[in-house]
């Protein structure tokens, strides 16, 4: 693809889908998709969303993404998409799963659209850890519980130092784990060695929003007992704090206790499809 100027230049929005129920969708995005000539999309977009919301005459891009799986389109790749798109005059929409700033690689892609001189909006989406908490019955702030949330990934071993866990075992902050559940029983472990409170609860959500949801939720001492050694269908978020034993008093969405995927994995799609 050539990354050279052109005198007519398209504009790219790059806008959160929400954390998987295609009802979370912000009007404004659900308005730029209605008008695109182009959807790029992550792979944690609900098909719903795809088929249904978007303009018929758009191309549609599959680029998805998925921790640690060789599949996955590389950012270069989706980089020089949106450029080459919008060079070509194209009205782009580069639609990623949940919220466009939190653990999206929303920098790289601003960085070459700016270097293209690429005209560009932003348009936010319900995270994952909002969304996930909501239908799971869990404030993440809450009197006496906690008045702090912070938004962290442990995708791999080397993330955290050891001040870094002393922290997070200690505090009353909400903790939000996002793209770690794989490492989660590791996780548990470092918490615990660092003394975490007999008081602090973890709440594992696969799935979230979507009809296949399911939550787990115990006391932390008792994660290793209860659901170690346990496979998550992705994605799945992790919620660790006083405010995570809510869930128990506060479920309004019943598990799904199904191991589909809501989400098509990486592997079982093409990395770049076209609607036909």
């Amino acid at each position: 693809m050539h990354l050279k100027n052109k005198q007519h230049k398209g504009k790219v929005i790059i806008a959160g889908a929400g954390p998987g129920d295609p009802e979370l969708l912000t009007l404004k995005a659900l308005r730029y998709l209605q008008r695109a000539d182009v959807v790029i999309t992550d792979r944690l977009v609900s098909e719903i969303i795809l088929e249904e919301y978007v303009n018929k005459e758009a191309l549609v891009l599959h680029v998805g993404k998925q921790c640690r799986k060789g599949a996955s389109t590389a950012q270069s790749t989706i980089n020089e998409l949106m450029v080459d798109y919008a060079l070509q005059g194209k009205f782009v929409v580069r639609l990623k799963g949940g919220d466009v700033s939190v653990f999206s690689n929303v920098l790289d892609e601003l960085q070459a659209l700016l270097a293209n001189e690429i005209e560009y909006e932003i348009v936010p989406g319900v995270t994952a850890a909002l969304g996930a908490a909501a239908y799971a019955g869990i404030p993440l702030t809450a009197r006496d519980h906690s008045t702090a949330v912070r938004f962290l990934t442990y995708y791999k071993m080397n993330v955290l130092n050891d001040n870094e866990w002393k922290d997070l075992a200690q505090t009353d902050d909400t903790l939000v784990f996002y793209m770690s559940s794989d490492t989660l029983d590791l996780l548990i472990a470092k918490l615990i060695e660092n003394n975490i409170g007999e008081d602090k609860h973890v709440a594992i959500i696969e799935q979230a929003t979507t009809p296949l949801q399911n939550v787990y939720n115990c006391n932390v001492h008792d994660y290793a007992e209860k659901f170690g050694n346990s496979n998550y269908v992705s994605p799945t978020l992790v919620i660790i704090g006083k405010v995570a034993a809510l869930h128990q008093q506060f479920q309004w969405k019943e598990n799904s206790n199904s191991k589909e995927n809501y989400f098509a994995p990486v592997a079982k799609r093409k990395d770049i499809s076209v609607r036909a």
